[in-house]
């Protein structure tokens, strides 16, 4: 017969002392890994305060390319038309008719449209009427397409003369044509 053994009043008392071991040495070893993750994981305040300084550059550097971009845009050069003009004329000591044809276009910053468009609007009568004068007592010479520098100076100093600021920074011709009559 087999002997039967009964437990004895010493064997739970073990099972209790043991079951905390085990968990005194579990909450032990995560505590460790806790403190080692903490270590290892989290920057130091050198590390987040070169950080911080890092993104700070970044962002003002990232703030100035866009300011110069914007700078840029603004002063970029576009064209703004003035007009179509046709006139019918005789030159200064010739008794020849002329007929002159052409688009008239400003250079402009894009930051001065809205004045440009401003101004065209209460002094558009005055600025053709310039013009006009300044074709019309040109010499046959200086219309001729190859010597239309000089012409293009005189409209552009008497434009800006008539408009508030100097925001013109060039003229030019388009379809430009001229017939004698």
């Amino acid at each position: 017969m087999a002997k039967e053994t009964t437990p004895t009043s010493e064997e739970p008392g073990k099972a209790k002392v043991g079951g905390k071991i085990i968990l005194i040495a579990f909450i032990a070893v995560n505590m460790l890994v806790e403190r080692a993750l903490f270590f290892f994981l989290v920057p130091s305040a050198e590390e987040v305060a070169a950080l911080a300084e890092a993104r700070l550059i970044q962002n003002v550097q990232k703030s100035e390319a866009e300011a110069e971009e914007a700078a840029s845009d603004e002063n970029k050069p576009i064209e703004f038309e003035l007009g179509k003009f046709g006139e019918t004329f005789s030159p200064i000591d010739t008794e020849a008719k002329y007929t002159i044809n052409f688009r008239l276009f400003a250079v402009i910053k894009a930051k001065d449209l809205p004045r440009m468009e401003k101004e065209m609007g209460s002094k558009s009568g005055r600025l053709r009427h310039a013009i006009r004068m300044k074709v019309r007592n040109s010499e046959i010479s200086e219309l001729e397409e190859n010597q239309l520098g000089l012409l293009q100076r005189r409209i552009l100093a008497t434009c800006n003369h008539l408009l508030e600021d100097e925001i013109l920074m060039a003229v030019g011709f388009t379809d430009y044509q001229v017939m004698e009559d």
